[in-house]
Order: structure tokens, then sequence, then C-alpha cells
């Protein structure tokens, strides 16, 4: 497919970049929030897999602490999430280094969002297809429950989007995430500060 294969790349960096340069104001700003109320290290880095599997390292702005019990844990999700950090996270701001990734080919604007490594034995043959494109910054899944819904029918938007991508889909999924964003609609599981971890389902 053209538009796959070769429009889309393009069109990724191209857009990556500019919008780099027109929220490197804002980036700063969180970044400097980060720095004074979350922590000094203001970058979180986890190696994540990406098309075909390969592993990359996704880079967020950190929004939660590093916390520990009294064994060194970390401490739950929700304890470890509050304040600023609680507050960058709802407005999706954490998201804005992956602009990064995808300058570098390590990501799409749109595609399935790029989970844990250590997730990748757990999928079934059709929920591995999520890997045949590069994983996105935002996708259909995001855009239909985001974190507010089952990882099965998450996994089952992120092949019908594999199957089905295309310019004008894109587009779409571009403007109902700006939509999202600015309702802050399903940040969450319910009952979760993020989302559970996924503990794999039958084939």
């Amino acid at each position: 497919m053209i538009y796959k294969n070769i429009f889309k790349p393009i069109f990724d960096k191209s857009v990556a970049l500019i919008a780099l340069i027109v929220f490197s104001p804002i980036i700063a700003i969180v970044a400097l929030v980060i720095w004074i109320f979350v922590d000094r290290d203001i970058l979180f880095r986890q190696p994540r897999p990406g098309k075909d599997g390969k592993i990359f390292t996704l880079y967020k702005f950190k929004t939660m602490s590093d916390e520990r019990d009294k064994n060194g844990n970390l401490l739950p999700d929700e304890k470890r999430l509050k304040g600023v950090g609680k507050k960058i996270r709802s407005l999706s701001l954490d998201e804005l280094p992956q602009l990064w990734n995808v300058l570098k080919g390590d990501m799409s604007l749109i595609g399935p969002r790029p989970l844990l490594v250590e997730y990748l034995p757990l999928y079934n043959s059709f929920q591995a297809r999520r890997h045949e494109v590069k994983p996105g910054i935002t996708g259909w899944a995001q855009v239909n429950g985001r974190n507010a819904i089952s990882w099965e029918k998450r996994f089952e938007y992120d092949v019908w989007y594999v199957e089905h991508i295309s310019f004008l889909l894109d587009m779409k999924i571009l403007w109902l995430t700006v939509k999202k964003v600015l309702v802050r609609e399903g940040i969450s599981a319910n009952g979760e500060a993020t989302m559970t971890k996924f503990q794999g389902s039958r084939d």
C-alpha cells in the first residue's frame, strides 16, 4: 500500500518535527514543572516492542514518583501518581517526548500503542498482529475507550486498525484524539490509576 509504506512514514516524521518545534515552549515548561515537583530525572525511559516485535526505548515525561515501601518495593501506581504528575497525565502532556520516537522512526503518529515487553509471549496469534505496523502515540483503541476498555476489546481495535489503515482513518483518529484529550476521557480503567496488567487470554 502506497500510503502505508511511503506516504505515512514521511507524514509522520514531518509532523513530528513541526510539532516538536511548535510545542517546544510547552515541552520546556512541562519539563521544568516535573523537575521541580516530581523528579529531577524528568524522562521516563522503558524498552517497548515496536514493529515486528523489535525492541526500542520509549520516552515519556515522568509523572509518577519513585516512592517505595519499607521493603524497597515501588508503591502502587495510584499512590505514586498524584498532584502535578496526575494533572500532566490527564492532559496527555506526558506523551510529548514520543514525538522524538516518531522522528527516529521507532513509532508512528497513529498505530497500536506500544505495550510492555513482558506481554510479548502472552499474545495469541490474533493479538500479535498488532505488531505488523509501527506502534503509535495514539490509535484506534485510544479513541474508542483508551485505558477504560478491556484488553480483549483493545486488541480487537488494534488489529482492526492494522487491517484498515488509510490516510482518512489516520486523520479521523487524530481529530478524535484531540477531542478525547480535551474532555479527558478514558485516562484510566475503572478503579485503577492507569491500566490493569495484561495476564494473557486464550487463543
